[in-house]
């Protein structure tokens, strides 16, 4: 399983022209044998994300409550001390206007949580991915967006902002794939920069979206020859500013 997972990662890096390795995460019942577990104490569920990118970990559920809106959306109970500092963050959002009133009640959320999450560089843990997630820049996740379009059995892309981290819990819903545009506090813990959204494909998809993808890559690279000579020999009398 790894050595294949480890091409269709490498084919996503080429395909998608990826400065990031896409990063497997995995749901699980159990402690995976083998992987190293992380302490814990980052700031937000989507940090772990980015530490997928460089490293192979798991984490217990307990780990992740440190962000109490990625806790949510992970599918842990809004109970205890852990609701209270959700209605908190809520209530403080609301009132400098981040959030609507009621919005956070549609907010994309597991029904149930995981029991343990393992993340890493998509082939480098023993185990299916449940999604895999790709830090892409515009032009890539258009290809990605044009793959998953294709076919006749192509679903519509569901697209989400905040918080960025719903976009597991929207493809464990029914999406194969799903891109989010990330949010302000994403963009901060995952140094993903403002160049960059997030891009989710759904690990038993994952196989399916890789051979779509080499034919969206080449016919692109058509258009792009195509449409630059075309460019070149229009006589159009505008013409942008060289850049």
């Amino acid at each position: 399983m790894s050595d294949h997972l480890k091409e269709i990662a490498a084919q996503l890096t080429k395909d998608l022209n990826l400065d990031l390795p896409p990063v497997q995460v995995s749901y699980l019942d159990s402690p995976p044998a083998g992987v190293p577990e992380h302490p814990g104490g980052v700031p937000s569920v989507c940090t772990f994300f980015a530490l997928g990118t460089e490293k192979t970990f798991y984490a217990a559920l307990a780990k992740h409550e440190e962000c109490e809106i990625g806790a949510f959306v992970l599918g842990i109970p809004p109970e205890g001390p852990l609701g209270a500092r959700l209605m908190g963050t809520i209530g403080t959002m609301q009132k400098e206007g981040y959030l609507n009133p009621g919005e956070e009640a549609h907010v994309p959320h597991n029904a149930k949580p995981p029991k343990y999450v393992a993340y890493g560089p998509l082939g480098t843990l023993p185990m299916a991915p449940t999604s895999v997630l790709l830090f892409a820049r515009p032009d890539s996740a258009m290809l990605a967006l044009e793959t998953a379009g294709a076919g006749a059995e192509a679903q519509p892309v569901p697209m989400n902002g905040r918080p960025m981290c719903a976009i597991m819990p929207i493809m464990n819903n029914g999406a194969r794939v799903a891109v989010s545009l990330g949010c302000t506090g994403s963009r901060i813990y995952t140094e993903m920069g403002g160049n960059r959204m997030v891009v989710g494909i759904r690990g038993d998809h994952l196989d399916q979206f890789a051979k779509k993808l080499s034919r969206i890559v080449h016919a692109n690279a058509w258009v792009k020859v195509e449409d630059s000579r075309r460019k070149k020999g229009s006589s159009h009398p505008y013409h942008r500013a060289a850049h």
